[in-house]
């Protein structure tokens, strides 16, 4: 049994007891959460499929832990004019373990 679920700007395919990382959401460590824009579940040969979401469906987790990835270096460079700039960027995220499907 698996669920396509939107978080964050994203779609994931979650099964249960799956560790999923995506865009940070708020809460402590070892709460319970419930992704509720569930846009397809499949058990088998059965798929349920929303329009866009599905009504009542819902995919509960639990937060493992908050974290930030890897540094990704952004540099601008001017060649001939003495130019160049140099930052980095952090993204925050949240890992979650899948507890359950629902719908």
């Amino acid at each position: 049994m698996y669920a396509v679920v939107k978080t964050g700007g994203k779609q994931y395919r979650v099964t249960q007891g799956e560790y999923l990382r995506v865009e940070k959401l708020e809460g402590n460590e070892g709460d319970s959460i419930e992704l509720n824009n569930v846009l397809m579940i499949a058990d088998g040969d059965k798929l349920k499929i929303g329009t866009p979401m599905i009504d009542g469906g819902k995919v509960t987790a639990t937060i493992k832990s908050h974290g930030r990835g890897k540094k990704v270096e952004i540099m601008k460079f001017r060649r001939r004019k003495h130019h160049q700039k140099k930052t980095g960027h952090r993204q925050s995220y949240t890992e979650l373990e899948i507890t359950g499907i629902n719908g």
